[in-house]
């Protein structure tokens, strides 16, 4: 029993900037990592992993000012089918928006979950910008804070960090529509039909998450 387990609750794992936040962690953590994406059919066996390591890491973006719904049934076949010895729980949670405390509603929800199941929650990680943040100038700043948790984590000195994007509020809305603009450009969607509600529906190509 030892090391860390890295779980990415994106619905995007594979693509997501989860999976780039993961392994800035596991290059700075002093203990050794596993990294599992998680998928509709590998909720039981993850369960049935997590009793070998001594922490576990939930790596995910904010949906809806919540949980993601996959990460969401995960935790209740966890809450179903528990490991006998109980590792600590870290999370690495990101936002779009610049304020990293538009994730505090789902970091409530986490910690009621801890305690009502009997998990110690360890490190914390509020990441605000995360959308964009690892492709601009500001890269610096999830790089530092992500090695700040994977050095706590590791040396189980948990602690909770916090960081955004060093902008003001009206730069950050220039900035982010010049991004999102350029990101729909490549998949053939333009600044107006990504403002109706046919982005939603299915009727246009998906390009977030």
């Amino acid at each position: 029993m030892g090391g860390v387990m890295i779980i990415n609750g994106s619905p995007r794992a594979p693509k997501s900037n989860s999976r780039r936040y993961a392994e800035i962690f596991a290059r700075y953590c002093p203990v050794e990592t596993d990294y599992f994406n998680l998928t509709k059919r590998n909720h039981r066996e993850l369960c049935d992993l997590m009793g070998r390591y001594t922490d576990v890491l939930f790596v995910f973006p904010l949906y809806a000012d919540a949980l993601p719904v996959g990460f969401l049934e995960f935790l209740k076949v966890l809450e179903a089918n528990p490991p006998v010895r109980r590792p600590v729980i870290s999370i690495l949670i990101n936002c779009g928006f610049l304020e990293y405390t538009q994730n505090e509603i789902a970091m409530q929800m986490l910690r009621f979950y801890c305690r009502k199941n009997g998990y110690r929650l360890g490190a914390v990680l509020e990441l605000g910008s995360g959308e964009a943040i690892l492709g601009t100038p500001f890269k610096y700043v999830a790089v530092r804070a992500i090695k700040r948790l994977a050095r706590s984590v590791g040396r189980g000195e948990y602690c909770t960090i916090r960081a955004t994007m060093p902008l003001s509020k009206r730069w950050f809305i220039w900035a982010s529509t010049y991004y999102w603009t350029r990101y729909g450009r490549k998949f053939g969607v333009t600044q107006s039909q990504m403002r109706t509600p046919l982005i939603e529906d299915g009727r246009l190509p998906d390009i977030g998450g």
